[in-house]
């Protein structure tokens, strides 16, 4: 350890002792589990010395990520191959393919060689290699490919980039522990000392299943590449591929001098309140260890190769657990000069990537079209600590900004997250721009600069954000960006941008005479119900038969079980399916489609009030359609609207909107009220069910409300009236700003809370439509809002004439019925989705399936009634 300390500054060796022995040893690796159990660190089956039961559970533990009893045996298995063939001979050791050739949906379990760069562990600074071995447990085969291009194929029906980014998180999640325990005390006395000039490479196991999250194998010491002692010369040829990039990386021939400054400086004026008094946590000097790591991390940056930065992170979710890591082993905060070193490091990377124009195209995260030039500037970005790079850009703008009276209307800039190519090439005089994104890809960050120093830009509105995360519903969404001059007394608007966006459908292909029938409850990438499957899988034979038959009796109640079946050439590639043709099945039943006639006659004499938000909005204006075959008005109201023109006036509908919640919590009416005054509104009522009121939203309903339905009806003497209640459905799951968001055990609880309010409301004897099943396995084909919670849009008809394919499109995509081949009832439907004369049209076709549910459940009364 000594000789470590005697290093020339031209010298660097390739360990980090801490790291080896917390990370790279099973006596290490013990340490991290018994220290911290509640993290419950990833690392597959590991036997710790003197904690037999306690190894058991954390191996238990550790499956249970993985789901379904098969998914369990299937990474026991691939585990179990991986302890064999790490000790194979090497006439055993599996062959190199072109990774081409080697990918297939049906391969369900693969191991990853993930190569992590470690330039410091205190503070961390980790970088992790483009490339990786792949390994494919049961071909026996490894391929060396990028890693996103790994994750986009392998995980293409789920969410590659939340696998990705899984990967990543568990690795810093390791480094990070190996550095707290390697700076507490609680670790034992220090064996070690620090050694500045000292790096570690390390290859991380990682094992992934058909989920998306992963497993640590083994952390070696070095770039491992493949299993056994023996390399072919394919494998010299990755390997030397590798140490080449990694020596490139650590000893750089480019100076960080002036780059350092730089950015130096601007963390000073961050660190200033206007008055120019320094905030008080960052009083201190730094010393010459921190200046020494600011320089190397800056070289870092501007020298990344095939490197791409794994810490310092800012994702939200490592900044807590670093913070939480540190509060955990040192409560009394004797360590804070580290988590001091972490912030100099964060605010580095923050100041460096806006400040450098010549930041490297590795850095995760922007792509900016600049004024003059075309630079592709990739940098981390996250929507909670947007106020401070905004803050930056107002510090700096004296050097990046123009005084000329000319550029007073003009952006410098547009960043975009993930990278898109704006079309046209951006110009600040075109003020018009257009892209299009595929199917999976549901949320874009965007941002601007201003040309001129006395402007501001703000999207969408007057005092909107600079840069905001948007959800991207599917078809055209369209983003402004507005250029304020901020000289004046009251900002004026000098001039404004389009920024169009245009997301694809689901990739579909015809349907085929040869298919097989699949089916799907949840999708992947948003496992509701955890133990439960995901994505397509075969439907049997005998089911197929059964949900064929003519005489499949009709559902009785609207929240039968069921599941969305679609043809495909096979279940493992959604692709291949004709998602054009996709139908709601109930489980031996089916929902009546009803005829344009026998829906006019069901609601006819009727008086049908709704209340709730947008999404009960969409059914109502859904009906109006059906009943009267046109559209002819349409707004987004957010009061209360009556209409005496439906079916001939033969029918009355009324709507109020709620939860009003723009308004201040003293000024919102309450349901109560809200509800009693649409009753009021709606008069004369009859006690009967030739009345209906239609209740439902997103997600702010709960069980409260049905009991004040109940007083309200009572007390009004209308309990006889028919209820039906629509359940809560997706929305709020998508990271964008100006909204809360739900985490993803939100979005599981609301399977719990949606089960309550279907039970609860049959139990006073309501009827009910689960929104709930049949949004969350399409979760992703939301439609415009910033919610991804509308299932509907109205939009202006177009004729036949001027784009038919529209027509056909929508009327193939509201495929209703029971079985693929059965038409009868889609060409009903087509007549009014056809119909030129009405200005305004609904389209989506999930909240077609509810609201014809919705219909099927309010005729099924009316049946009744007649029959008796």
């Amino acid at each position: 350890m000594d000789d470590l300390h005697q290093l020339e500054l031209f010298q660097k060796v390739n360990t980090i002792p801490e790291i080896q022995h917390l990370l790279c040893r099973k006596e290490g690796l013990c340490q991290i589990i018994r220290k911290f159990p509640e993290l419950h660190v990833p690392v597959a089956f590991l036997e710790c010395p003197n904690h037999h039961a306690f190894s058991q559970s954390k191996q238990a533990s550790d499956l249970s990520q993985f789901g379904r009893r098969e998914e369990r045996t299937n990474f026991a298995h691939l585990w179990r191959w991986w302890n064999q063939t790490n000790n194979a001979q090497p006439h055993q050791i599996p062959t190199q393919l072109d990774h081409k050739n080697d990918f297939k949906a049906q391969d369900l379990s693969v191991i990853i060689k993930a190569y992590v760069l470690v330039t410091s562990l205190t503070p961390l600074r980790a970088f992790i290699h483009s490339n990786a071995s792949v390994w494919n447990s049961f071909k026996r085969k490894y391929f060396f490919v990028k890693l996103q291009t790994f994750f986009e194929m392998f995980f293409r029906s789920s969410s590659p980039q939340q696998a990705f980014d899984n990967m990543k998180e568990t690795i810093s999640k390791l480094l990070l522990i190996a550095e707290v325990l390697s700076e507490s005390s609680i670790s034992g006395p220090k064996t070690f000392s620090r050694c500045s000039l000292c790096f570690q490479m390390l290859t991380f196991d990682i094992g992934f299943n058909t989920s998306i999250y992963p497993i640590v194998l083994k952390v070696h010491e070095h770039f491992d590449l493949q299993v056994g002692d023996d390399l072919n010369s394919q494998d010299q040829i990755v390997k030397q591929f590798l140490l080449e990039d990694a020596f490139k990386f650590l000893l750089p021939n480019n100076s960080s001098t002036s780059n350092f400054f730089d950015v130096l400086e601007n963390m000073h004026k961050l660190s200033v309140n206007k008055d120019g008094n320094f905030q008080k946590e960052h009083e201190q000097c730094l010393s010459l260890a921190e200046i020494n790591s600011i320089v190397d991390f800056v070289k870092e940056l501007k020298n990344l190769g095939h490197f791409e930065l794994l810490f310092p992170s800012s994702v939200p979710k490592i900044q807590n657990l670093l913070h939480d890591l540190y509060h955990m082993v040192d409560p009394m905060r004797r360590l804070g000069s580290v988590l001091t070193a972490h912030w100099l490091l964060s605010s580095l990377l923050e100041q460096f990537q806006f400040r450098n124009k010549e930041a490297h195209t590795n850095l995760v995260g922007w792509n900016s079209s600049l004024e003059n030039e075309s630079i592709k500037q990739r940098a981390p970005f996250n929507q909670t600590r947007g106020s401070k790079v905004l803050h930056f850009f107002n510090e700096t703008k004296e050097r990046r900004c123009s005084h000329d009276k000319d550029t007073l209307s003009h952006i410098r800039q547009i960043f975009t997250s993930p990278h898109v190519d704006l079309n046209p090439k951006f110009n600040p005089r075109i003020r018009e721009y257009y892209f299009e994104v595929p199917f999976d890809m549901v949320t874009v960050k965007i941002g601007a600069e201003p040309s001129n120093c006395q402007c501001q830009v703000h999207l969408d509105e007057k005092k909107g954000p600079s840069v905001a995360n948007y959800p991207l519903g599917l078809g055209i969404n369209k983003i402004s960006i507005l250029v304020t001059d901020e000289s004046q007394p009251n900002p004026e608007i000098v001039s404004s941008y389009i920024i169009t966006v245009y997301r694809e459908d689901r990739p579909s292909l015809p349907l085929f005479d040869d298919y097989m029938v699949c089916g799907f409850v949840q999708d992947c990438g948003s496992l509701i119900q955890p133990k439960e499957p995901c994505g397509l899988k075969p439907l049997s034979p005998e089911y197929f038969s059964a949900i064929s038959q003519t005489q499949l009796k009709t559902c009785e109640t609207g929240d039968p079980k069921g599941q969305w079946i679609v043809p495909c050439l096979s279940c493992s590639d959604n692709r291949t399916c004709d998602w054009r043709a996709i139908t709601w099945q109930p489980q031996n039943c089916h929902h009546a489609v009803l005829t344009k006639p026998e829906l006019q006659q069901c609601v006819e004499g009727r008086r049908i009030l709704f209340i709730g938000d947008s999404t009960n909005r969409g059914i109502m204006y859904y009906l109006i359609q059906r009943v009267n075959e046109t559209l002819q008005e349409w707004q987004k109201t957010h009061d209360v609207k009556i209409y005496h023109n439906i079916n001939e006036g033969k029918t009355f509908i009324s709507y109020s909107y709620y939860p009003r919640f723009w308004l201040s919590v003293k000024q919102r009416p309450t349901f109560e009220k809200a509800l009693e005054q649409l009753l009021q509104r709606s008069h004369p009522l009859e006690n009967t069910d030739q009345t209906v009121l239609v209740v439902g939203g997103v997600q702010w309903l709960n069980s409260n409300h049905l009991q004040i339905i109940q007083k309200v009806l009572k007390r009004e003497n209308l309990s006889n009236i028919l209820v039906v209640i629509k359940s809560v459905g997706m929305g709020f799951h998508l990271p964008v700003d100006g909204i809360h968001s739900l985490s993803q055990t939100e979005v599981q609880n609301l399977w719990n809370e949606n089960m309550v309010i279907l039970d609860t409301a049959k139990r006073y004897g309501y009827e009910v439509v689960d929104t709930f099943i049949l949004t969350m396995g399409r979760y992703k084909e939301f439609l415009q809002g910033k919610c991804g919670c509308h299932f509907h849009e109205v939009v202006k008809s177009k004729t036949s004439k001027e784009n038919p394919r529209v027509t056909m499109k929508l009327s193939m995509h509201y495929a209703l019925g029971q079985y693929f081949n059965s038409q009868s009832k889609l060409s009903q439907l087509q007549d009014y989705a056809m119909n030129s004369q009405s200005p305004y049209h609904v389209r989506g076709p999930i909240n077609q399936v509810y609201s014809e549910i919705l219909f099927s459940r309010i005729c099924a009364h009316k049946r009744k009634a007649m029959g008796t």
